[in-house]
C-alpha cells in the first residue's frame, strides 16, 4: 500500500523554516509588516514637519505682518517661512555672484576678520560649509574601515583630507596619514576624529549614505538589502502561519 496525494519533499538543505502557528503569531506578523511599512513614512514626515516649523519659527518674525499669509487667509500656511528663506538665500547667492555683491561680501569678511573671537569661528565654519557643499570636494565621500577600538575589531569611517603640513610634521611617524571620522551608532553626527596611517585604512566600495544607514540601524540594515523583499517575506510568513492553522487531512492509503 503506497500513500498518495503527499506533497513533494524538498531537497536536503532547502527545507523551509517551520511557519509560526496560532492567532497571536499571525497578529505579530501583521503588526511587524505594518510597522515596517508605516514606520519610515511616519518618521520621515515627522522630521520634515519639524524642519519646516523650525525654519518658520526663525523666518516668520523677520517678515512684516502685512506680508504674512494669515493676513489674507483665515489660516496660516505651514512652510511659508521655508519659502521665504529659500528665496532669500537664492537672491543672496545671485547678488554675491556679481562684482558689487562680491565687494560687499569681502567688506563684511574683512570686518569679521578683525574681531579676535568671531574671526576664528567664522573662518572655521566657512571652511566646513565650503567643503561639505562644494561639488568638487572629496571629503566624507569615501568609506573605509580601521581596526578600532581594539585589534580584531573593525569600524566604519568616513575618509577626509590628509593632515596639514603643521600636523604632519608633528606626527611621530614617517608613514603617510589620512584624517578620518568615525561615526557613532545610532547617531552618526557624533563620533571620533583622528589621523590614521594609510596602510591601516581599508577603503571599501560603499557610499556615505549606505554607511550612515548601516551605522544608524546598528547593523540591522545591511548595504544592498531590499526592504521590499523583507516586507514580502513577512507577508509570506503571515500566509504560512494562516495555512498552518488549518487541519491537516490524513493521508489516504490504498
Amino acid at each position: 500500500m503506497q500513500p498518495t496525494n503527499l506533497p513533494p519533499t524538498p531537497p536536503l538543505g532547502e527545507l523551509p523554516p517551520e511557519a509560526p502557528r496560532g492567532f497571536m503569531a499571525r497578529i505579530r506578523n501583521y503588526f511587524l509588516t505594518g510597522l515596517i511599512v508605516a514606520g519610515p513614512i511616519a518618521i520621515t514626515f515627522y522630521l520634515t514637519w519639524w524642519f519646516v516649523t523650525w525654519v518658520d519659527a526663525i523666518v516668520r518674525p523677520l517678515v512684516p505682518e502685512a506680508y504674512r499669509p494669515e493676513q489674507w487667509l483665515p489660516y496660516g500656511i505651514p512652510g511659508s517661512g521655508l519659502v521665504v528663506a529659500f528665496v532669500a538665500l537664492t537672491l543672496l547667492g545671485f547678488l554675491t555672484a556679481n562684482l558689487i555683491g562680491r565687494s560687499l561680501v569681502d567688506l563684511g569678511e574683512n570686518l569679521l576678520g578683525r574681531m579676535p573671537v568671531v574671526r576664528a569661528i567664522y573662518r572655521g565654519l566657512k571652511q566646513v560649509f565650503e567643503t561639505l557643499f562644494s561639488g568638487n570636494g572629496s571629503s566624507f565621500r569615501k568609506v573605509g574601515m580601521v581596526e578600532f577600538p581594539s585589534p580584531g575589531m573593525w569600524s566604519l569611517v568616513l575618509i577626509s583630507q590628509p593632515p596639514s603640513v603643521e600636523v604632519a610634521t608633528k606626527i611621530p611617524s614617517e608613514e603617510e596619514h589620512i584624517s578620518v571620522f568615525l561615526p557613532c551608532a545610532p547617531n552618526p553626527t557624533t563620533g571620533f576624529f583622528f589621523y590614521v596611517p594609510k596602510s591601516k585604512l581599508i577603503e571599501i566600495d560603499m557610499s556615505a549614505e549606505a554607511a550612515a544607514t548601516l551605522i544608524m540601524s546598528a547593523g540591522v540594515v545591511q548595504p544592498g538589502s531590499d526592504p521590499q523583499k523583507k516586507i514580502a517575506a513577512l507577508a509570506e510568513m503571515a500566509k504560512a502561519s494562516r495555512a498552518g492553522t488549518a487541519t491537516k487531512q490524513p493521508a489516504k492509503v490504498e
